[in-house]
C-alpha cells in the first residue's frame, strides 16, 4: 500500500494568518514552505523600526516554523528577500551570512512593496527534508543544561515513564546518555545500559534505546542514534542486545523490528495502564 503524502499547515499565532487566510508554513511530503515572513514579534504583535532588527526576527520567526516543521535553516534550498528600499538590504547582509553562509541556498532580492509601512525587510524560505547525514551532531550528556534536554526528549517521547531532573542525574551515572542536535536544535536522545549478567553467568544483554521527536523522523536521525549505542555495546561486551518501546508508538516498533528485534514480552507495570514491549537481537547480528 501507498505510503499518504503528509500534508499540514504550521501557524505561528500571527494575526495576519488568520486575517488573509494563509499559513506560516506548509509540509508537503519532504518539502517545506515557509510563507513571506516579517519581523514582527507574533507575541506581542510588535515590530522594530530599525532594518537589521527585523531581519533578527524574521529569521527567528523562520526558525520557529522550520522547527515545527522538522527542520533547521540547514535545510533551506531557496531563500528571497523582499525590501521596498534596496539599500536597506546590505546592512543585513551579516545577519543573514550568519544564518545561510555554510547551507549556501539560491537566493533572490527583490525591491517591492510590502503590505505595511512598518515592514523594511519580508523573508521566504523553502526546505526539503531528506536524510540529515553530516549536519547531525550526536554527543554524550555533560552538565545541567544537557540532562535537561536529554529529560524534554525523553518524557516527549514516553510520557509514562516521565522523569524528574534528579532521576536522569541518576541515571546519567550509570547509563550512557546522547543527545541529537541539528545545528542547535535538539531532536533526539538515546540511552546504553550496560551488559546486565544472568545469574548463571550468560547473556551479557545490554539495552539501547533511541528516541526521535516526531516532526524529525523520517530523516536516518534514529539510525545514527541507534547504530552509536550499537557499537557501545559491543565495547562493552553485550551478547544481546535489548530494547524497550511504548506499544502504542507503532513507528517505534516498526523501527527496531526493521533491525531485527523480535518482540519477547508485553506487559502493564503495577499502578499503570501503558502497555511496553520488550524486544531482543544478537549483538553481532549486523
Amino acid at each position: 500500500m501507498t505510503r499518504q503524502r503528509e500534508r499540514r499547515a504550521v501557524l505561528s499565532g500571527s494575526v495576519f494568518e488568520e486575517r488573509i487566510g494563509c499559513a506560516r508554513a506548509v509540509v508537503d511530503g519532504d518539502q517545506v514552505y515557509v510563507s513571506g515572513t516579517t519581523g514582527f514579534d507574533y507575541a506581542t504583535m510588535t515590530i522594530s523600526d530599525d532594518v537589521v532588527e527585523q531581519a533578527e526576527q524574521c529569521l527567528r520567526n523562520i526558525g520557529a516554523a522550520l522547527a515545527e516543521a522538522g527542520c533547521t535553516f540547514a535545510d533551506v534550498v531557496r531563500v528571497r528577500y523582499l525590501l521596498p528600499a534596496r539599500e536597506d538590504f546590505e546592512p543585513c547582509w551579516p545577519v543573514l551570512h550568519r544564518h545561510f553562509a555554510e547551507v549556501r541556498p539560491a537566493a533572490t532580492m527583490l525591491e517591492c512593496g510590502l503590505a505595511d509601512p512598518r515592514m523594511r525587510i519580508e523573508i521566504e524560505v523553502d526546505a526539503r527534508r531528506g536524510p540529515v547525514a553530516g549536519a547531525l551532531r550526536i554527543e554524550t550528556v555533560d552538565g545541567e543544561r544537557a540532562l535537561e534536554q536529554w529529560r524534554d526528549v525523553h518524557n516527549a517521547i514516553v510520557p509514562p515513564a516521565a522523569l524528574s531532573l534528579d532521576d536522569v542525574r541518576e541515571r546519567a551515572a550509570r547509563y550512557r546518555l546522547d543527545n541529537a542536535y541539528l545545528g542547535d536544535v535538539l531532536v533526539g536522545c538515546s540511552t546504553v545500559r550496560p551488559p546486565a549478567t544472568a545469574e548463571d553467568g550468560t547473556a551479557h544483554a545490554a539495552t539501547v534505546i533511541a528516541r526521535v521527536l516526531p516532526a524529525y523522523r523520517g530523516r536516518s536521525i534514529g539510525t545514527a542514534l541507534y547504530e552509536r549505542g550499537m557499537a557501545h555495546a559491543r565495547v562493552l561486551g553485550a551478547e544481546v542486545v535489548d530494547t524497550v518501546v511504548l506499544a502504542v508508538n507503532t513507528e517505534g516498533l516498526r523501527f527496531a523490528q526493521a533491525r531485527g528485534f523480535t518482540e519477547v514480552e508485553r506487559y502493564v507495570l503495577p499502578g499503570e495502564s501503558a502497555e511496553w514491549v520488550d524486544l531482543r537481537r544478537a549483538a553481532d547480528d549486523r
